[in-house]
């Protein structure tokens, strides 16, 4: 049996990464694409499920990633399903949870739905296509970001962050 590469030790937490949609994503096929997602952080690779026919696909699914090192970007790969041929590339993202760890870590508990614990600038060296909040929402802290995709003519990907604590693990 195959020994996992993260071990109770080493971590953190769970990084709960909610693809909510894709905007404007551009037309692989004749008319249209059939995208999917795969996310990537280190070893870890997750797919969402091919949207048929629709460059503004509603995905709202929920992509759970383990954390032990939140240096480790996260990379975000959107593709076009072909069936007889190597699938398309749609574009890509990338984006750092670095803000939002700190966050966690200065996070008090109990605050005012809707609090803003601090804000991300889109910059030259993140895929932000708009500021980044991270909130306390409904008890728990989550960042929703709007990445716009990289080496495409168009496109962009809306997500939302939530982190989930696991007994034993060693936290933040």
């Amino acid at each position: 049996m195959k020994q996992s590469s993260v071990t109770m030790e080493n971590l953190m937490g769970l990084l709960r990464v909610h693809i909510h949609r894709g905007v404007n994503l551009a037309i692989r096929d004749v008319r249209s694409s059939d995208p999917y997602i795969v996310v990537k952080m280190g070893k870890q690779k997750l797919k969402t499920r091919v949207v048929q026919k629709n460059v503004n696909p509603e995905w709202n699914e929920d992509l759970t990633l383990t954390i032990s090192d939140p240096n480790l970007p996260i990379k975000l790969f959107v593709y076009d399903k072909d069936t007889f041929s190597l699938d398309d590339k749609m574009g890509d993202a990338e984006f750092e949870i670095g803000p939002f760890i700190e966050a966690l870590r200065r996070s008090v508990g109990n605050l005012p739905n809707g609090t803003i614990i601090s804000k991300i600038q889109p910059n030259r060296q993140n895929c932000l296509a708009e500021e980044s909040c991270i909130v306390w929402e409904d008890g728990k802290l989550v960042q929703k970001l709007c990445l716009r995709l990289n080496h495409v003519e168009s496109g962009e990907v809306e997500l939302k962050l939530q982190w989930i604590e696991i007994p034993g693990s060693r936290g933040l």
